[in-house]
Parts: C-alpha cells; sequence; structure tokens
C-alpha cells in the first residue's frame, strides 16, 4: 500500500516515514502542502497522512482542494492543534479521522488498518479469498492450519492482491504499491516476491495472466 506522508517536521517525519516502512508501507513523504498536491496529481495513494500545520499551503487548504477536485482518497489528520473546534473543522473539512500529536506508532497503524477497511468495504481485521487468510496486524499468513510469517515486501504484494480476489494487477501496478519514491526496484523485483509467496503458501495461491499480470482468485 502506498502511503503520503505530508510533515514538515523533519523528525517526526523521518521516524514516521521508517516505522511505516518496517510496517510494510511504501512511503512518500513531503514536507508542503504545495509539494503534496502536486504530489497527489501524479500517484494514486491509498492513503494520506496530513499535518495541517505545513509552509506554502496549509493543511486545511490541501484538504479543501483535494475535496473540492473529487478526489476521495482517505485522510488521516495528524497535528498537535488539539482544541475540539479544530479537530471538528478538519472532519467537517473532508478529514476521514484525526489524531493528535504526540502519538503512538501502534494507534497510528491501527487507525491505518481501520481506514483501509473501510475504503475496501471490509467488516473484519483480516483479508481472505476462501483460501488464503491475512491478518494485516500480525504479517502472518495461513492456508487451512498451516500459518507463515511474511517478509514485509511479501505481505504488502500479497496484501495489494487480496484486496480485490479476482482483479489482475500488473507489473508496474504492484511496483507502484511495493515501492516509494528513492527505493530502488530490480527488475524482476515482482516476480522474486511472487515466487517466494508460492514457496511459502502453495504454488496456486497466485495465478499469473500472461502478458497482463497476477491475480488471486474470488472466493468460490
Amino acid at each position: 500500500m502506498r502511503v503520503l506522508l505530508v510533515e514538515d517536521d523533519p523528525m517526526i517525519g523521518n521516524v514516521v516515514q521508517q516505522e511505516l516502512r518496517d510496517a510494510s508501507y511504501a512511503v512518500d513523504w513531503v514536507c508542503d502542502g504545495q509539494a503534496a498536491l502536486t504530489s497527489m496529481a501524479a500517484v494514486s495513494y491509498s492513503l494520506v497522512l496530513l499535518d495541517l500545520g505545513l509552509p506554502k499551503k496549509d493543511g486545511m487548504e490541501v484538504l479543501r482542494t483535494m475535496r473540492a477536485s473529487g478526489n476521495g482518497v482517505p485522510v488521516l489528520v495528524l497535528t498537535a492543534r488539539d482544541a475540539t473546534d479544530e479537530r471538528v473543522a478538519g472532519l467537517d473539512g473532508g478529514a476521514d479521522d484525526y489524531l493528535v500529536k504526540p502519538f503512538a506508532m501502534s494507534e497510528l497503524l491501527a487507525r491505518m488498518r481501520a481506514l483501509t477497511r473501510r475504503k475496501e468495504s471490509t467488516v473484519g481485521p483480516t483479508l481472505s479469498n476462501g483460501t488464503v487468510t491475512l491478518d494485516p496486524s500480525t504479517h502472518q499468513a495461513r492456508v487451512g492450519d498451516a500459518q507463515v510469517r511474511l517478509t514485509a515486501r511479501e505481505f504488502s504484494l500479497l496484501h495489494s492482491l487480496l484486496l480485490r480476489p479476482g482483479a489482475i494487477l500488473s507489473r508496474s501496478e504492484l511496483e507502484n504499491r511495493l515501492y516509494g519514491w528513492n527505493e530502488e526496484v530490480e527488475s524482476n523485483a515482482v516476480e522474486f516476491l511472487i515466487h517466494a509467496l508460492r514457496k511459502k503458501l502453495g504454488a496456486e495461491i497466485i495465478k499469473n495472466v500472461r502478458g497482463v499480470g497476477w491475480m488471486v482468485s474470488k472466493a468460490q
């Protein structure tokens, strides 16, 4: 899953970016409101983490511009502005959730998972197509009675496919979800990850549609 982090504090930005990458998110980090809008015009994100006190364009202006343009990507506001009227203004302005600094990374990650479930219309904390089940909170997959721990990249790839069982994702679409800016992508990175997942979960879990991409089957 690819996330846009909009944060002008370098210490907070560095910590959050690294923690999110460790949790298997692809992260693009920008430091001002104008850069945020430029990034969203160029890249399709699954989630935006938005500070409000930003240079060039305030976070509230970014939020209003996004929603006015029809961009419905979930937005989680991260800010030190903790007054009730400011939280209400953020939510009424189009934010999906609001987290006051300082915050625990465990809470941030839980709120991100909740927003993702809401966007994808999934009810429970796990994703499944009836054959393989993935738990985002533990990074474990289950096939039958077997529990399998995945690497960060393996988790991200399987998560992307299980969000839309039956949909075919191309190499470029998977790379876009797995890697952020300035992350080197080997030419066979996707194939390598799929090979590793098939060894762990079974050869038929991920299907190749020749010349198009990869998919997991819908539940029967």
